[in-house]
């Protein structure tokens, strides 16, 4: 972890430097220090220190340090990549007689100050409700509530989540499914597992396992999602009353699940019965696809939660979002996830809650 702030720090410390020197290319008589050298340092030793400080003190104080060390940092990456791209822009111009300055000036400040506005509003917006209706053959009729990523804790506030969940309540699910990385840390822990544990449906609520709870420590997720009446499927199946199988497996790349041990914990399941993958990772779906697995279900990417980080995202997963169709058999689905992770913010991916409708005809 001392790691990653160091390594943090040094890129939101260069990231701000070079809006820096964006900033001192449109406003050369304000010199180049202050913006490229003093701010970016002290605004890095700032973020860094609320980042550490909120992660061991919790309370509405702390709340509002975590919102703007982790706004700022996330402007910051937004906000690098807009000024390379009008910073090329004036390279191009700079080859031709046009004066590029006058132009490109309160255009970059138009668009810095639009994108700014546009992601801290996707931050705060409500989750989209979204309503999926599937075909499988055989499969029983009922309606899933699926949740994930929703991180909760300190960037999230327990009456927004419960104000979320009574939505979902009122889609009247027959089970609930989380898909990993529900709670961080911070205040009124017991009062987020409460809020889960009080969230009613037929069958009852069914989970797995995300990287986060393996970083927020494994005894303390365990102990939550006990608290939270959620069963947790590590590596196991579970057959509902009405015939549906829910297959969970623990969080493929931070448990080290191989190929060969997901073929093993899926060869354990009834391929007579509709069959459902709980992965917080939508990797190995391969294995799935081989095994007629109905429907997998995961999260993780958050649809790359800010853009352009999207882009990235995308070298690193197969598949990032929505529906898709593996095999004739077999259709994946990676939800972008209930809030957001770390930054505030959401640009050009919206956060979603899905209610699954299965049905086995048309």
């Amino acid at each position: 972890m001392g790691l990653f702030f160091v390594v943090a720090g040094l890129i939101l410390f260069l990231m701000q430097g070079v809006l820096g020197l964006w900033f001192f290319y449109l406003f050369p008589a304000a010199g180049w220090k202050l913006p490229a050298i003093a701010f970016p340092l002290l605004l890095t030793v700032a973020v860094e220190g609320i980042l550490v400080y909120t992660r061991t003190h919790y309370g509405a104080w702390e709340n509002v340090l975590y919102y703007l060390g982790y706004t700022w940092a996330g402007l910051v990456f937004i906000l690098f990549f807009v000024v390379l791209v009008f910073a090329l822009l004036a390279g191009l111009l700079a080859l031709t007689p046009w004066q590029a300055r006058p132009v490109l000036a309160p255009l970059s400040l138009l668009v810095i100050f639009g994108f700014s506005i546009a992601a801290i509003a996707g931050g705060l917006r409500a989750p989209k409700l979204k309503h999926l209706d599937l075909v499988l053959p055989q499969a029983p009729q009922m309606t899933l509530a699926v949740i994930s990523d929703s991180h909760l804790g300190s960037g999230v506030s327990l009456a927004r989540f419960q104000k979320e969940l009574d939505r979902l309540q009122a889609q009247n699910p027959d089970a609930l499914l989380v898909l990993g990385d529900l709670f961080e840390y911070g205040a009124r822990r017991e009062d987020y597992a409460a809020a889960l544990a009080r969230f009613k449906t037929k069958y009852g609520s069914f989970g797995v396992l995300g990287n986060h709870e393996y970083y927020a420590g494994l005894d303390n997720s365990l102990d939550f999602f006990r608290r939270a009446h959620i069963t947790l499927l590590q590596n196991r199946v579970h057959t509902l009353p009405n015939g549906l199988q829910l297959i969970g497996v623990e969080d493929i790349q931070t448990a080290h699940v191989s190929a060969a041990e997901l073929d093993e914990l899926l060869g354990q399941s009834d391929p007579a019965r509709t069959r459902l993958l709980l992965s917080h990772q939508p990797l190995l779906s391969e294995v799935a696809a081989r095994h007629r697995i109905a429907l997998m279900l995961s999260g993780h990417t958050h649809n790359g939660q800010i853009f352009p980080f999207n882009f990235f995202v995308k070298l690193k997963y197969r598949y990032v979002y929505g529906l898709y169709e593996l095999t004739e058999h077999t259709k994946l689905y990676v939800t972008s996830g209930m809030f957001y992770w770390g930054m505030p913010l959401r640009l050009f991916a919206p956060s979603e809650m899905m209610v699954l409708h299965l049905k086995n005809h048309d």
